[in-house]
């Protein structure tokens, strides 16, 4: 282990301290996770349970189980790419503002408040996105559970959904008003319940399942219910299915300033959490697909939930119901995870005052010492982007498309600055990708650039106003709105990331000069 650092102030900082005041922060919350909670947290946001639960009939509507199956792999791939390159980033700069600072430090000063400011808002809003589409999804769950267990006499409405919604966000938090402590026991018993899970269904499924499909079918089957006459832009948009199952693993860069040697342990968690989430959910979906009774039945469901049918088909009612519970508890902890990880980009945002009412957000809790504020806000926006799905059944596909355009918009900024300025990136962390890290680069940014035409494109036909895609317009309103915020108002007083540390705190720090990000 590292010593720790006495600054000429005569503060005694551990290894994590002082790296985070060379980046230019003081440490205003606890370090209470390890590698395996942090790695934990990255790994609860992905929730293949959950991205695959709420998208599962969708897949099976565009593509079919071969699309499903391949798609998976293909993404998984690419997604890992994505992984490897931000996690080089991380090992460098783990700091709470994330892909938003390193869009800064890897950015010429020219250029380095508009990086920062694009990619915080893209970050900030795709994360907002991303939880609410949890949420939403483990509402759905809850319905479908509900249904079965009343023998389908009651099926729950749009306003039930969005009232369970509400609920859901209530609940995770005040969960995330716990002090640290049990923030990391929490994330301690999520990290074992999100592999658990889906195996414990998988053996249920297959063991105890009527019939099962052919190989054939599983892996070679194609379905296209969505109007579209062309086979390949089905198979394109039918890759949503994977790639938003796998986004928000940049929590584990979000947690680092409350993680224990956030340099190694950021990064890793990153990784780790994309190779077990490809892996677990591979086998999820080919194990569902084999255990699957009746296609039409399936996408047909009275539940509103194709697998909470392929496991009542498979299993019967009272061993649905109770992997329905494990579900949803799955399903709850991603979304505490989800929060834990908007809530620390908002007060990350908020610190360098880029958000609307930044003084407040940006606030630690003086005995908790977590950014309650920032909390509280997140909750309250996903209640209301859970509203318009009462007049709009459209409007969760819009919010999961957002969610991942808006991601992977962030994700792709920060790696494009590094490859265009590799001089900024010359001191890279403990987790190097050495004479690869150029090609992982490239790699990431073509399927970012890829995925981010698929995701608007129309997804049935004919186009209406109920089933519309509405990521191009919510991409939009993003991209123009911050941009043209930035032009008018925000390049005025917003120049990127600033420290809030002092020359005295830095004094005696090691490569101070190299660090410290300026005003």
């Amino acid at each position: 282990m590292s010593k720790p650092t006495t600054t000429t102030a005569g503060q005694t900082l551990t290894a994590d301290e002082a790296l985070l005041a060379q980046l230019g922060y003081k440490q205003e919350m606890k370090r209470e996770l390890s590698s395996f909670t942090n790695y934990g947290v990255a790994l609860s946001t992905i929730c293949i349970c959950s991205g695959l639960t709420s998208l599962f009939g969708y897949g099976l509507n565009t593509g079919g189980p071969a699309i499903m199956v391949w798609g998976w792999v293909v993404v998984a791939f690419f997604t890992l790419m994505v992984g490897l390159a931000m996690a080089e980033i991380c090992s460098a700069f783990p700091t709470a503002g994330g892909l938003y600072y390193w869009a800064a430090r890897l950015s010429r000063p020219e250029h380095k408040a508009f990086a920062s400011w694009m990619t915080g808002w893209f970050n900030l809003l795709g994360q907002i996105a991303v939880t609410a589409g949890v949420v939403f999804g483990l509402a759905l769950i809850i319905g479908a559970t509900a249904s079965i267990a009343s023998d389908f006499s009651f099926s729950p409405t749009a306003s039930d959904i969005v009232y369970i919604h509400i609920a859901i966000s209530f609940s995770i938090g005040l969960a995330n008003s716990l002090p640290p402590k049990f923030m990391a026991t929490i994330m301690f018993v999520s990290t074992i319940w999100q592999v658990v899970t889906p195996f414990l269904i998988i053996i249920c499924v297959l063991a105890m399942a009527p019939t099962h499909q052919t190989a054939s079918y599983v892996f070679t089957d194609y379905e296209n219910n969505t109007g579209i006459d062309s086979n390949a832009w089905v198979v394109l948009v039918g890759l949503l299915t994977a790639q938003f199952t796998f986004t928000g693993y940049d929590a584990s860069a979000h947690m680092t300033e409350e993680t224990k040697r956030a340099d190694i342990a950021g990064p890793v968690g990153i990784v780790m959490a994309i190779v077990a989430s490809a892996v677990t959910g591979f086998i999820f979906i080919i194990g569902l697909l084999f255990g699957m009774q009746d296609y039409t039945n399936t996408i047909g469901t009275a539940t509103g939930l194709p697998l909470a049918q392929i496991l009542y088909d498979s299993t019967g009612k009272n061993v649905t119901i109770f992997l329905m519970v494990m579900l949803i508890i799955c399903c709850w902890f991603a979304s505490y995870s989800c929060l834990l990880a908007n809530s620390r980009v908002i007060y990350a945002f908020s610190r360098d005052g880029a958000i609307p009412g930044s003084k407040y957000w940006h606030i630690i809790h003086p005995t908790l010492k977590i950014p309650l504020n920032a909390t509280w806000l997140a909750c309250l926006l996903y209640a209301i982007l859970a509203i318009p799905s009462i007049w709009n059944s459209a409007a969760f596909t819009a919010i999961t498309s957002i969610a991942t355009i808006g991601l992977y918009i962030s994700y792709g900024i920060p790696i494009a600055c590094k490859l265009l300025n590799p001089h900024l990136f010359e001191k890279p962390g403990p987790f190097s990708l050495g004479r690869y890290s150029n090609v992982v680069g490239v790699a990431s940014i073509v399927w970012i650039l890829v995925i981010s035409v698929l995701f608007v494109l129309p997804e049935v036909m004919p186009v209406t106003a109920v089933n519309m895609n509405y990521a191009c317009v919510l991409v939009g309103a993003v991209l123009f709105g911050a941009a043209l915020t930035y032009a008018f108002s925000a390049r005025h007083w917003f120049h990127g990331p600033v420290i809030n540390v002092t020359s005295a705190d830095l004094s005696g720090l090691s490569d101070e000069k190299d660090y410290a990000v300026t005003a």
